[in-house]
């Protein structure tokens, strides 16, 4: 039940959501399509040429090849062209990308994660180091420079 929690507070607040374009591969893939699966959310798989059979690719209810798994323009086109409600960027690269989230944003998908700003305030580290102390969160000794 933990993953289907962790993925329902980032979405099931938002009604009407139908189906969710997940942008990754491998067991991360797989562990959001089952989440969404279990809230009834249709899945959309993206994949390269090289990884066109592989088991996230046949465990979506649809698939989409994409040039390269970090290419934000093709991966909002195949959520777009797959009348995607959402997009869920997986871990790593791109739950990591402002440009990803801001092109969700303007297109009108919804981007399972942190929104575009605060993707860009916390990938500079010395100015989310200013905002944890503001805040009063502990922060480790270490320089306020670049």
């Amino acid at each position: 039940m933990h993953r289907l929690a962790a993925l329902s507070a980032h979405l099931c607040p938002q009604p009407g959501l139908r189906k969710l374009l997940v942008a990754n591969r491998g067991e991360i893939a797989l562990r959001v399509m089952r989440a969404a699966t279990e809230l009834e959310i249709e899945t959309v798989a993206i994949f390269t040429r090289l990884d066109a059979d592989a088991l996230h690719t046949r465990s979506a209810g649809a698939s989409v090849e994409v040039p390269s798994y970090l290419d934000t323009a093709a991966i909002v086109k195949a959520a777009l062209d797959n009348d995607c409600d959402a997009l869920h960027p997986g871990y790593g690269f791109l739950s990591e990308s402002a440009d990803l989230a801001r092109s969700c944003e303007q297109a009108g998908l919804r981007f399972v994660g942190p929104t575009p700003a605060t993707i860009a305030l916390l990938g500079d580290k010395l100015a989310a180091r200013r905002l944890a102390q503001h805040a009063g969160v502990p922060v480790a000794n270490g320089s306020d420079q670049p």
